[in-house]
């Protein structure tokens, strides 16, 4: 589902959602070829599970500011 309720936020979105699914199919592949397996046998959703569950893992980080004097939390 998208949550943006503006076109531009959409097309950043559905582009966001493009590059997550290349980076892990490209993981996938990566993966498969160092290890000796086909890559169209790796299922998609057990992949997206375990690095969500590391990437969530690490979500207690919080990002710096793109630019000085910019407080995230006043915006």
């Amino acid at each position: 589902m998208l949550r943006s309720q503006h076109p531009r936020g959409v097309e950043q979105e559905v582009f966001a959602f493009l590059l997550v699914h290349h980076a892990l199919r490209d993981l996938m592949h990566r993966t498969a070829l160092r290890d000796g397996h086909d890559p169209d046998r790796i299922p998609f959703t057990r992949t997206l599970r375990i690095v969500r569950r590391h990437v969530t893992g690490q979500a207690a980080l919080s990002p710096l500011p793109t630019r000085p004097g910019h407080h995230p939390e006043h915006a």
